[in-house]
């Protein structure tokens, strides 16, 4: 997905963007069930290492080649949610103004440093290109988001 690269993003389901919208942010604790969520079937001390943080989960793609990045980190599972994860048929992507959010932004390899420093190992982490917003991150920092869906090639605007 060549729309992805050089940028910084987040992915949601098309049902939980609507509530992004709603409440003006992407919240790290967003009202949706752990069921529903990412890495959570083993408990609390093996969620994702940037919900630890009380942070936003996001895929820093600035410089990223899928082919090293794949060869140097075969278990993350990037792939897994590029260009949708298959249990959703869909996904929207929202595109971050890295300015904006600079002064809350832990850098993917920054997070990797923080994640080794705390011995976090049992929490799960995509090495460099996951980065973390702390906090919520405003509507006010989207540059633009779309919809890419199963079946079909192009990306899809939405309106913000």
């Amino acid at each position: 997905m060549r729309e992805l690269c050089g940028g910084l993003w987040h992915t949601t389901r098309p049902d939980r963007f609507q509530n992004i919208l709603a409440d003006g942010s992407i919240m790290p604790e967003p009202k949706i069930p752990n069921s529903d969520r990412w890495k959570t079937s083993q408990g609390t001390d093996h969620y994702p290492y940037v919900r630890m943080l009380g942070g936003v989960s996001l895929f820093d793609f600035a410089q990223f080649n899928a082919e090293r990045y794949t060869e140097q980190f075969p278990m993350s599972s990037w792939y897994e949610f590029v260009p949708y994860p298959p249990s959703w048929g869909s996904s929207v992507w929202i595109e971050i103004h890295r300015g904006l959010v600079a002064h809350q932004l832990i850098s993917g390899p920054d997070l990797v440093a923080r994640w080794e420093s705390d011995k976090a190992y049992g929490h799960s982490i995509m090495p460099r290109i996951e980065a973390a917003h702390l906090g919520p991150l405003p509507q006010t920092a989207f540059k633009r988001a779309f919809l890419v869906r199963e079946g079909d090639d192009q990306f899809h605007s939405l309106d913000l």
